[in-house]
Protein backbone atom coordinates (compact mmCIF):
# COMPACT_ATOMS: atom_id res chain seq x y z
CA UNK A 1 0.00 0.00 0.00
CA UNK A 2 2.90 2.55 0.51
CA UNK A 3 4.39 1.61 -2.66
CA UNK A 4 4.09 4.94 -3.84
CA UNK A 5 6.64 6.49 -0.89
CA UNK A 6 9.62 5.04 -2.95
CA UNK A 7 10.82 7.36 -5.22
CA UNK A 8 13.27 7.56 -8.15
CA UNK A 9 15.24 10.48 -9.06
CA UNK A 10 12.46 11.33 -12.35
CA UNK A 11 9.90 11.44 -9.50
CA UNK A 12 11.81 14.44 -7.61
CA UNK A 13 12.38 15.87 -10.86
CA UNK A 14 9.08 15.89 -12.01
CA UNK A 15 7.96 17.30 -8.15
CA UNK A 16 9.82 20.03 -8.27
CA UNK A 17 8.94 21.11 -11.28
CA UNK A 18 5.39 20.72 -10.77
CA UNK A 19 6.47 22.63 -7.44
CA UNK A 20 7.50 25.43 -9.33
CA UNK A 21 4.71 25.78 -12.01
CA UNK A 22 2.37 26.15 -8.73
CA UNK A 23 4.53 28.63 -7.39
CA UNK A 24 5.02 30.68 -10.83
CA UNK A 25 1.01 30.43 -10.97
CA UNK A 26 0.21 31.37 -7.28
CA UNK A 27 2.68 34.50 -7.54
CA UNK A 28 1.01 35.59 -10.88
CA UNK A 29 -2.66 35.47 -9.71
CA UNK A 30 -1.58 36.90 -6.15
CA UNK A 31 -4.12 39.30 -5.33
CA UNK A 32 -6.57 38.51 -7.70
CA UNK A 33 -10.03 37.13 -7.09
CA UNK A 34 -8.70 33.86 -9.18
CA UNK A 35 -6.27 32.87 -6.17
CA UNK A 36 -9.41 31.38 -4.34
CA UNK A 37 -10.30 29.27 -7.09
CA UNK A 38 -6.46 28.06 -7.92
CA UNK A 39 -6.02 26.79 -4.16
CA UNK A 40 -9.32 25.18 -4.12
CA UNK A 41 -8.09 23.60 -7.75
CA UNK A 42 -4.74 22.82 -5.69
CA UNK A 43 -6.88 21.21 -2.90
CA UNK A 44 -8.67 19.01 -5.44
CA UNK A 45 -5.59 17.44 -7.47
CA UNK A 46 -4.16 16.52 -3.71
CA UNK A 47 -6.74 14.77 -2.27
CA UNK A 48 -6.85 12.97 -5.91
CA UNK A 49 -3.16 12.10 -5.71
CA UNK A 50 -3.70 10.97 -2.37
CA UNK A 51 -6.36 8.72 -3.54
CA UNK A 52 -4.86 7.00 -6.50
CA UNK A 53 -1.56 6.46 -4.25
CA UNK A 54 -3.96 4.44 -1.68
CA UNK A 55 -6.46 2.92 -4.00
CA UNK A 56 -9.32 4.67 -3.46
CA UNK A 57 -10.60 4.09 -6.77
CA UNK A 58 -14.16 5.55 -6.64
CA UNK A 59 -13.51 8.71 -4.94
CA UNK A 60 -10.05 8.99 -7.76
CA UNK A 61 -12.40 8.21 -10.33
CA UNK A 62 -15.53 11.25 -9.27
CA UNK A 63 -12.52 14.01 -8.76
CA UNK A 64 -10.69 13.28 -12.49
CA UNK A 65 -14.34 13.35 -13.77
CA UNK A 66 -14.60 16.69 -11.93
CA UNK A 67 -11.68 17.81 -12.91
CA UNK A 68 -11.76 16.95 -16.57
CA UNK A 69 -15.47 18.78 -16.78
CA UNK A 70 -13.81 21.56 -15.05
CA UNK A 71 -11.05 21.93 -17.46
CA UNK A 72 -12.88 24.03 -20.03
CA UNK A 73 -14.77 26.52 -17.04
CA UNK A 74 -10.99 27.40 -15.81
CA UNK A 75 -10.12 28.46 -18.97
CA UNK A 76 -13.13 30.97 -18.80
CA UNK A 77 -12.61 31.83 -15.24
CA UNK A 78 -8.93 32.39 -15.48
CA UNK A 79 -9.28 34.46 -18.57
CA UNK A 80 -7.73 37.90 -18.10
CA UNK A 81 -5.26 36.20 -15.88
CA UNK A 82 -4.25 33.67 -19.38
CA UNK A 83 -4.76 36.78 -21.30
CA UNK A 84 -1.89 38.89 -19.21
CA UNK A 85 -0.02 35.98 -18.83
CA UNK A 86 0.25 34.98 -22.92
CA UNK A 87 0.75 38.94 -23.44
CA UNK A 88 3.72 39.53 -21.10
CA UNK A 89 5.46 36.66 -22.71
CA UNK A 90 4.51 38.25 -25.64
CA UNK A 91 6.56 41.21 -25.06
CA UNK A 92 9.22 39.33 -23.62
CA UNK A 93 9.55 37.99 -26.68
CA UNK A 94 9.71 40.92 -28.60
CA UNK A 95 12.21 42.22 -26.39
CA UNK A 96 14.39 39.00 -27.02
CA UNK A 97 13.77 40.08 -30.81
CA UNK A 98 14.99 43.69 -30.24
CA UNK A 99 18.60 42.47 -29.42
CA UNK A 100 18.48 39.53 -31.80
CA UNK A 101 19.57 40.83 -35.45
CA UNK A 102 18.91 38.04 -37.20
CA UNK A 103 15.92 36.50 -35.53
CA UNK A 104 14.53 40.18 -36.39
CA UNK A 105 15.10 39.94 -39.69
CA UNK A 106 12.81 36.63 -39.75
CA UNK A 107 10.39 37.71 -37.25
CA UNK A 108 9.87 41.44 -37.55
CA UNK A 109 8.24 43.11 -35.01
CA UNK A 110 5.95 46.46 -34.75
CA UNK A 111 7.75 49.62 -34.10
CA UNK A 112 7.34 51.48 -31.04
CA UNK A 113 5.22 54.67 -31.72
CA UNK A 114 8.56 57.76 -30.68
CA UNK A 115 7.26 60.50 -28.58
CA UNK A 116 9.52 64.03 -29.62
CA UNK A 117 10.61 66.15 -26.73
CA UNK A 118 7.62 69.13 -27.53
CA UNK A 119 5.45 66.28 -27.28
CA UNK A 120 6.53 65.14 -24.05
CA UNK A 121 6.69 68.61 -22.37
CA UNK A 122 3.01 69.32 -23.93
CA UNK A 123 1.87 66.43 -21.89
CA UNK A 124 3.58 66.86 -18.69
CA UNK A 125 2.86 70.95 -19.10
CA UNK A 126 -1.11 69.62 -19.15
CA UNK A 127 -0.80 67.69 -16.44
CA UNK A 128 1.10 69.96 -13.72
CA UNK A 129 -1.93 72.37 -14.65
CA UNK A 130 -4.74 70.20 -14.46
CA UNK A 131 -3.09 68.65 -11.03
CA UNK A 132 -2.79 71.95 -9.56
CA UNK A 133 -6.28 72.88 -10.84
CA UNK A 134 -7.84 69.17 -9.50
CA UNK A 135 -8.81 68.51 -12.84
CA UNK A 136 -9.03 64.27 -12.86
CA UNK A 137 -7.52 62.62 -16.51
CA UNK A 138 -6.22 59.46 -17.67
CA UNK A 139 -3.81 59.25 -20.70
CA UNK A 140 -2.76 56.15 -22.71
CA UNK A 141 0.82 57.13 -24.36
CA UNK A 142 0.66 54.36 -26.67
CA UNK A 143 4.28 52.26 -27.57
CA UNK A 144 4.11 49.35 -29.81
CA UNK A 145 0.56 47.69 -29.18
CA UNK A 146 -1.87 49.59 -31.30
CA UNK A 147 -4.55 49.72 -28.79
CA UNK A 148 -6.67 49.31 -31.93
CA UNK A 149 -9.50 47.45 -29.50
CA UNK A 150 -9.57 50.19 -26.83
CA UNK A 151 -9.67 53.26 -29.67
CA UNK A 152 -12.78 51.54 -30.72
CA UNK A 153 -14.56 52.44 -27.43
CA UNK A 154 -13.53 56.03 -27.88
CA UNK A 155 -14.10 58.68 -29.85
CA UNK A 156 -11.35 59.24 -32.62
CA UNK A 157 -9.49 63.38 -32.29
CA UNK A 158 -6.75 62.80 -34.45
CA UNK A 159 -5.09 66.03 -33.26
CA UNK A 160 -1.70 67.71 -32.42
CA UNK A 161 -0.88 66.65 -28.98
CA UNK A 162 -0.69 70.48 -26.86
CA UNK A 163 -1.19 71.08 -23.38
CA UNK A 164 -5.00 73.47 -24.00
CA UNK A 165 -6.28 71.07 -26.06
CA UNK A 166 -5.86 68.15 -23.52
CA UNK A 167 -6.83 70.52 -20.38
CA UNK A 168 -9.70 71.25 -22.68
CA UNK A 169 -10.63 67.50 -23.70
CA UNK A 170 -10.49 66.60 -19.39
CA UNK A 171 -12.40 69.85 -18.57
CA UNK A 172 -15.38 68.53 -16.08
CA UNK A 173 -17.90 70.32 -18.42
CA UNK A 174 -16.41 68.69 -22.09
CA UNK A 175 -18.40 65.88 -23.46
CA UNK A 176 -15.29 63.97 -24.09
CA UNK A 177 -14.21 64.17 -20.17
CA UNK A 178 -15.25 60.72 -19.19
CA UNK A 179 -13.11 57.81 -20.33
CA UNK A 180 -9.14 57.77 -21.29
CA UNK A 181 -7.07 59.80 -24.23
CA UNK A 182 -4.77 57.60 -26.01
CA UNK A 183 -1.75 59.52 -27.26
CA UNK A 184 0.03 58.02 -30.28
CA UNK A 185 3.89 59.57 -31.55
CA UNK A 186 2.37 63.12 -31.70
CA UNK A 187 -0.92 62.92 -32.02
CA UNK A 188 -3.95 62.27 -29.87
CA UNK A 189 -5.88 59.47 -31.49
CA UNK A 190 -8.71 59.41 -29.55
CA UNK A 191 -10.39 60.84 -26.80
CA UNK A 192 -13.09 59.06 -24.02
CA UNK A 193 -12.42 55.29 -24.41
CA UNK A 194 -13.01 52.67 -21.80
CA UNK A 195 -10.42 50.69 -20.25
CA UNK A 196 -10.48 47.39 -18.21
CA UNK A 197 -10.64 47.25 -14.59
CA UNK A 198 -7.69 45.34 -13.03
CA UNK A 199 -8.21 42.45 -11.37
CA UNK A 200 -6.31 42.86 -7.93
CA UNK A 201 -7.70 43.14 -4.23
CA UNK A 202 -4.40 44.57 -3.00
CA UNK A 203 -4.66 48.09 -4.54
CA UNK A 204 -4.81 51.06 -1.73
CA UNK A 205 -8.32 52.02 -0.60
CA UNK A 206 -7.81 55.28 -2.00
CA UNK A 207 -7.21 54.31 -5.33
CA UNK A 208 -10.10 55.13 -7.66
CA UNK A 209 -11.75 54.06 -11.11
CA UNK A 210 -8.93 55.93 -12.99
CA UNK A 211 -6.26 54.45 -11.09
CA UNK A 212 -7.75 51.07 -11.09
CA UNK A 213 -8.60 50.96 -14.97
CA UNK A 214 -4.69 52.43 -15.52
CA UNK A 215 -3.10 49.48 -13.83
CA UNK A 216 -5.54 47.77 -15.72
CA UNK A 217 -4.58 48.57 -19.10
CA UNK A 218 -1.19 48.49 -18.23
CA UNK A 219 -1.41 45.22 -17.38
CA UNK A 220 -2.09 43.91 -20.77
CA UNK A 221 -0.21 45.90 -23.06
CA UNK A 222 2.83 48.21 -23.27
CA UNK A 223 1.50 51.48 -23.07
CA UNK A 224 2.74 54.00 -20.54
CA UNK A 225 -0.35 56.06 -18.41
CA UNK A 226 -0.79 59.15 -16.96
CA UNK A 227 -3.76 59.55 -14.01
CA UNK A 228 -4.45 62.45 -12.24
CA UNK A 229 -6.55 62.74 -9.33
CA UNK A 230 -9.37 64.75 -9.23
CA UNK A 231 -9.67 64.67 -5.59
CA UNK A 232 -6.22 65.27 -4.75
CA UNK A 233 -4.91 66.34 -7.44
CA UNK A 234 -1.80 63.91 -7.43
CA UNK A 235 -0.26 62.79 -10.62
CA UNK A 236 0.70 58.79 -11.00
CA UNK A 237 2.53 57.02 -13.64
CA UNK A 238 1.29 53.67 -14.21
CA UNK A 239 4.20 50.95 -16.37
CA UNK A 240 3.25 46.81 -16.37
CA UNK A 241 1.30 47.36 -13.78
CA UNK A 242 3.24 49.21 -11.23
CA UNK A 243 2.10 52.82 -9.81
CA UNK A 244 4.82 55.67 -9.39
CA UNK A 245 3.51 58.97 -7.62
CA UNK A 246 4.81 61.72 -8.85
CA UNK A 247 5.93 64.63 -6.66
CA UNK A 248 7.93 66.35 -9.30
CA UNK A 249 6.83 67.05 -12.68
CA UNK A 250 10.41 66.48 -14.13
CA UNK A 251 10.03 62.83 -13.06
CA UNK A 252 7.14 62.58 -15.08
CA UNK A 253 9.32 63.80 -17.98
CA UNK A 254 12.12 61.42 -17.31
CA UNK A 255 9.99 58.57 -16.81
CA UNK A 256 7.96 59.04 -20.20
CA UNK A 257 10.99 59.43 -22.10
CA UNK A 258 12.42 55.94 -20.96
CA UNK A 259 10.92 54.55 -24.07
CA UNK A 260 11.82 56.96 -26.30
CA UNK A 261 15.12 57.02 -26.81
Amino acid sequence: MLEFLHFSWIDIVDILMVAAIIYLVFRWIRGSNAINIFLAIIIVIVIRVIAEAVGMKMISSLLGTLIDMGAVALIVIFQPEVRRFLSTVGRTAGHTLEQRTFLQKIFPGAQARSVDSRTLQEITEACREMSAQKTGALILIQHKNTLEDIISTGDVVDAAVGRRLIMNIFFKNSPLHDGAMVIGGDRIVAARCTLPITERTDLPAHYGMRHKAAIGISEQCDADVIVVSEETGTISFVRGGRITTIDNINTLNLLLGEKTE
